[in-house]
């Protein structure tokens, strides 16, 4: 079986950088919910919540794949989608 594991370190790289752009988003939608609750503009606000726990869910379904990614450099990875 050939090493993998360069190519699960480059995947687990580029899943890193992008697990780190969706805190970004995150963090600014939290705070654009916390304008909008402020303004009276509560129905936007709880979309907005929404919206900041599929990324939550999400978040943590990339951490896991990283992690087997860098623990098994041999194994397939085959990511597993969210529970919705």
């Amino acid at each position: 079986m050939p090493d993998n594991s360069e190519a699960n370190n480059s995947i687990a790289d580029v899943l890193t950088l992008l697990l780190h752009n969706q805190h970004a988003l995150a963090a600014a939608i939290e705070e654009t919910t916390i304008w909008l609750s402020a303004n009276g503009v509560g129905s936007v606000a709880a979309n907005a919540i929404a919206a900041l726990e599929t990324l939550d869910t999400n978040a943590q379904v990339i951490t896991d794949a990283i992690m087997r990614l860098r623990q098994s450099p041999t194994s397939s990875f085959v990511p597993q989608p969210p529970l919705s």
